[in-house]
């Protein structure tokens, strides 16, 4: 466990305490002092807040809830994230910071000229990105978001080298050009993409790299703590930054889960304006751990595989319909498929129903092996298969059905 993280977070949490009345009433709701927190296992004493509730605190305590530690004309900017939820930024180093990793781990490096398709209008992410590429000597389009046409204009006769934004709006541009008969690969100068805010399919990412020949690194992060994780290599996993301290716990407890198992992303930020401790942003992820309990943060990855709300517990552990998906994948041969959780006694039963292809392995074939990826992916085991024709699944899109009754 980093000793630096240890060291910051004593210091976030007084400085919190003493500054935030919305920190300090958590605490005092729960019965615990800035000396009970001296470490980062002693944060699951700590109250997980969902964005759900940080939404009905502002309501109640306008305009931030009673989370600002800072007076308001220390203020720069006041951004918007969907909730509503307003954003009070004073320059804060570790959200830059974050940001300034990113930056130097895909490559940009003064010289270079870097069209930033993110946002700046209400959202941090493109003015704050903006920020850092400019201070580090890079040179920065600020084109936001749309007008493609003009976007590949501009790329084109500035020979931009960097590309920021969302894969989507990178796959948007590549194909225009190609429609507009220019050759990507020969006539662009672009050689890294850092791309963000939505997931990047593994095919989109093997075009990019192998199509266009472009460096790759996916970033994941929020409008309140910058970059949290990120990965160059392809692959689920997801390496985690240092900017902020980042928990996955079950979200009904507070309690870190295990590697292998999934829970909520909890982040606590070093941000001594708006000083957010333990919030629960709502993404779920599988813990990957190479050393539970030596491990630095740094070292250790997360999977994201969905949304809490989506997600169903089955003895203990919570399932969602992304992770099924991937695990039912490996697997030729279904069509359709649907988990339906039931608790015929006193423990949950977990059933597959399976619509196969009619070219389709031998069922037995297909059991063993969804037993195993559903296993490795899910952490659960199937207690029954069921196969049957596609008009005895319930309803056209719920992957997974819950008919418990408590």
């Amino acid at each position: 466990m980093s000793t630096d993280l240890d060291e910051k977070l004593r210091a976030i949490i007084h400085h919190a305490y003493k500054t935030s009345s919305a920190i300090k009433a958590i605490m005092d709701d729960a019965n615990i002092l800035p000396a009970d927190i001296l470490a980062i296992n002693d944060l699951e004493k700590f109250p997980i807040t969902s964005k759900d509730r940080l939404v009905e605190l502002q309501r109640q305590d306008p305009p931030f809830g009673g989370f600002l530690a800072s007076p308001v004309k220390n203020l720069k900017h006041v951004f918007l994230s969907p909730g509503p939820l307003y954003e009070p930024h004073a320059g804060e180093i570790a959200t830059a910071d974050s940001i300034r990793e990113m930056v130097s781990l895909i490559g940009f490096k003064a010289g270079d000229i870097v069209i930033n398709t993110f946002g700046y209008h209400l959202i941090p992410t493109g003015l704050i990105m903006d920020q850092v590429l400019s201070g580090m000597g890079i040179t920065v389009i600020p084109a936001g978001v749309g007008n493609a046409d003009l976007q590949i204009r501009m790329m084109l006769d500035l020979k931009v080298t960097g590309f920021i934004g969302t894969p989507s709006w990178l796959n948007v541009l590549i194909q225009k050009a190609e429609e507009n008969s220019i050759d990507f690969t020969k006539m662009m100068s672009l050689q890294k993409v850092l791309v963000s805010a939505e997931p990047l399919p593994p095919r989109m990412r093997q075009k990019f790299v192998e199509n266009y020949g472009l460096k790759v690194l996916n970033a994941y992060g929020t409008a309140e703590f910058g970059f949290l994780a990120y990965n160059l290599e392809g692959g689920l996993a997801m390496r985690l930054t240092e900017s902020s301290i980042i928990q996955i716990a079950d979200p009904d407890t507070g309690r870190t889960v295990n590697t292998g198992e999934s829970g909520e992303v909890v982040v606590t930020s070093f941000n001594e304006t708006y000083p957010l401790i333990r919030l629960g942003i709502g993404d779920l992820a599988v813990s990957v751990d190479p050393d539970p309990g030596k491990s630095l943060q740094s070292e250790r990855s997360i999977i994201l595989v969905g949304r809490v709300g989506e997600a169903i517990k089955v003895r203990g552990m919570f399932v969602h319909p992304n992770q099924l998906r991937f695990a039912v994948g490996q697997v030729p041969g279904v069509m359709k498929f649907q988990g339906i959780v039931s608790r015929p006694g006193d423990r949950d039963a977990f059933t597959l129903k399976l619509v196969l292809d009619v070219d389709a392995p031998d069922q037995q074939s297909i059991i063993e092996g969804l037993s195993s990826s559903i296993r490795s992916a899910c952490r659960i085991t199937v207690d029954d298969f069921m196969f049957v024709e596609a008009d005895q699944l319930v309803g056209e899109t719920d992957m997974i059905i819950d008919t418990r009754s408590w």
